[in-house]
């Protein structure tokens, strides 16, 4: 049995039944070899074990009272993954699918695209199996307080700093801080994401999408060639599928897709952004109501996938953003992406592609950036807005849009110049995960067992 093999069969044992997880565990690993074998400090001083296993695992009732008076019991929380770069950083997700593989796949992605940011900072994640979809605002008002009030007493500001993810923003976000404020007595920037208006950061809520396009960017330049005209697909609907194609219709491409519960939209002449923004603010379930202001444009309902394959990747274009959940591009969608001559994926969820799909683009040669490092921008301005806290300053949006290109590049950089040491020019997926892994590596051996 090879070492990857043996260590999922533990993982299988010790935490049964958690596969998004072992799938994000067996990523790394695969790619890990060269630089356990160039460094024995990493095996002798049992790096790899330390890693794959949270400093701390919190689960927790959230126990609350509906608008009938009805009392409802939602599951709480928060996987403290590893500190050895910084607190604890990383989003709650409010989803029905959350459970706690999900949070433990999602923590341990955390660890290296944190790291790959340079920032100080470590890698957590949480959430609940609440979902806010459908529940008035007194309700989510309640579900958030009774969450926090759970959950206090393990956050803060220099400890671990949560912030929005899938079903977390604003309003969420709001009433979460405001209950750790009054169980607290605390001002101070222990969540992020928060309103502009009390501590939040310009930028914040763009900084995903615009950190994957910028990410797209990179790839694309390495290549001599530039985003100007490129038709882009786009999966998702909310913020950072939104605001990614903000971006790409900022610096001339024409994103053509995107997708949301109910189905596929799909505009070929350009989908029209404000719009869309629009339609999302106002009701987030109707994306179909875009034909209603653009006739050329055609809406594929979800019922209507025909073998389970989103439309959203059978169209012809230049590049891929798959911006909506973990999983959602399989391989046939890769294949079908590469036949209609797709050059560049960048990941703006967290694993949305398989193994497969992954395998595939690897093996085609295209540019393909792992959401570690593509969709790193969001926690990267997480950590603006608690450098802005700490301070008690503001920066101007200007100069956190700066501040990000330029960690986006960063972080290319060294996952395109690791691959290169490694000899495996190109791949940013061993790039990404062997820079984040060596640093976070780094730091638990200087610091000792623990």
């Amino acid at each position: 049995m090879s070492h990857v093999s043996s260590v999922i069969a533990r993982l299988q044992q010790s935490s049964p039944g958690q596969t998004e997880f072992y799938q994000a565990v067996e990523e790394v690993l695969e790619v890990l070899s060269p630089v356990l074998d160039t460094d024995p400090r990493y095996r002798s001083e049992g790096v790899v074990e330390r890693l794959l296993e949270p400093e701390r695992q919190i689960l927790f009732r959230v126990a609350w009272v509906d608008d009938k008076g009805a009392v409802q019991v939602n599951k709480g929380y928060r996987v403290q993954f590893n500190s050895a770069l910084g607190p604890y950083k990383g989003g709650l997700r409010f989803h029905p699918s959350v459970n706690s593989g999900i949070i433990k796949f999602l923590g341990f992605e955390q660890i290296f695209k944190n790291a790959l940011t340079g920032l100080p900072l470590g890698g957590a994640k949480g959430g609940s199996d609440f979902n806010p979809k459908g529940r008035t605002q007194g309700e989510v008002m309640r579900f958030c307080q009774a969450f926090m009030t759970a959950l206090y007493r393990h956050i803060g500001a220099t400890m671990d700093v949560p912030a929005g993810d899938i079903g977390v923003g604003h309003r969420e976000i709001g009433y979460l801080y405001g209950q750790y404020r009054r169980l607290s007595g605390r001002f101070e920037g222990v969540l992020t994401g928060k309103s502009t208006d009390w501590g939040g950061s310009l930028g914040r809520k763009e900084a995903t999408g615009y950190g994957c396009v910028y990410f797209a960017e990179n790839m694309l330049a390495e290549k001599g060639e530039t985003l100007e005209g490129k038709r882009c697909l786009v999966s998702g609907a909310g913020n950072v599928a939104l605001y990614t194609m903000e971006k790409l219709v900022e610096l001339g491409a024409k994103p053509i897709t995107c997708s949301d519960s109910t189905g596929t939209l799909i505009h070929r002449s350009g989908l029209d952004v404000p719009l869309l923004k629009n339609i999302k603010e106002r009701n987030r379930d109707r994306l179909a109501s875009y034909l209603d202001d653009h006739r050329d444009a055609f809406f594929v309902r979800a019922e209507d996938y025909d073998d389970g394959r989103l439309p959203v990747w059978l169209e012809k274009a230049d590049l891929a953003f798959p911006c909506a959940t973990q999983n959602e591009l399989l391989g046939p969608d890769a294949e079908a992406l590469l036949a209609n001559g797709i050059r560049c994926v960048s990941e703006g969820a967290n694993m949305p592609c398989s193994r497969d799909a992954i395998s595939l683009f690897l093996r085609a040669g295209i540019s393909y950036g792992p959401g570690k490092a593509a969709n790193a921008g969001g926690v990267a301005v997480s950590q603006l807005e608690m450098q802005q806290n700490a301070a008690m300053a503001r920066w101007p949006a200007e100069q956190v849009d700066r501040t990000l290109r330029s960690i986006m590049s960063g972080i290319h950089r060294d996952a395109s110049e690791t691959a290169m040491e490694f000899g495996a020019p190109g791949n940013l997926v061993l790039g990404a995960n062997i820079a984040g892994f060596r640093r976070v590596a780094d730091a638990m051996i200087d610091q000792g067992v623990f």
